[in-house]
């Protein structure tokens, strides 16, 4: 091994201490993706803390919205978000998690994602609303008689006099299917 010059890394570590500075260096260039949430648990999440507040209330969760900096979808994506009906939709994307926030001006409101595992955003779901205090039930839980791809879950849920109903939509888990397909979850005072 030739001579170092000033400011060269060495080619090894001896010693515990060159152990100890190639772990830190390691820590500096491998990202850290096992402490990122899941998208099914940022999807159910967003869905607990910005529709289920504002459900019925079109203008509190668009002041939600602004307060926590949600830029506005472009219209199209609006349109194709509220399946035409008039409202406002919100980038609410996080690491590694495509999110929207979609907000009908009859109070409707959706948190929706491109890719989740059906199965784990039911979970993530029923999981966030028993954190959050609210008492559900199922009510449906069944596919879509033309769209097979597609399947309902419907809960009744109440927490201090307010109730909403609640549907969970997602495609269905597809055998070889990578990270799922998309996944709406929408509010609707009761």
């Amino acid at each position: 091994m030739g001579v170092r010059k000033k400011g060269q890394l060495p080619l090894s570590f001896k010693g515990m201490g060159g152990y100890f500075s190639l772990f830190l260096a390691l820590l500096l260039v491998i990202p850290a993706h096992a402490t990122e949430p899941k998208t099914q648990d940022q999807l159910a999440g967003l869905f607990i803390q910005g529709c289920l507040p504002f459900a019925g209330n079109a203008s509190a969760l668009r002041a939600w919205a602004a307060t926590n900096k949600l830029p506005t979808l472009p219209q199209p994506a609006t349109k194709a978000f509220l399946l035409g009906a008039p409202g406002l939709a919100f980038d609410a994307s996080a690491p590694g998690a495509k999110l929207a926030l979609a907000s009908s001006d009859d109070g409707l409101c959706s948190a929706i994602t491109d890719k989740a595992i059906s199965g784990d955003v039911n979970k993530a779901l029923e999981a966030g609303l028993k954190q959050a205090g609210i008492a559900f039930r199922l009510v449906i839980d069944r596919d879509d008689p033309k769209a097979k791809d597609l399947h309902f879950r419907e809960y009744l849920a109440t927490r201090t006099g307010r109730s909403w109903r609640i549907l969970a939509a997602t495609v269905n888990d597809t055998p070889g299917t990578v990270g799922g397909g998309q996944a709406m979850l929408t509010a609707a005072p009761e």
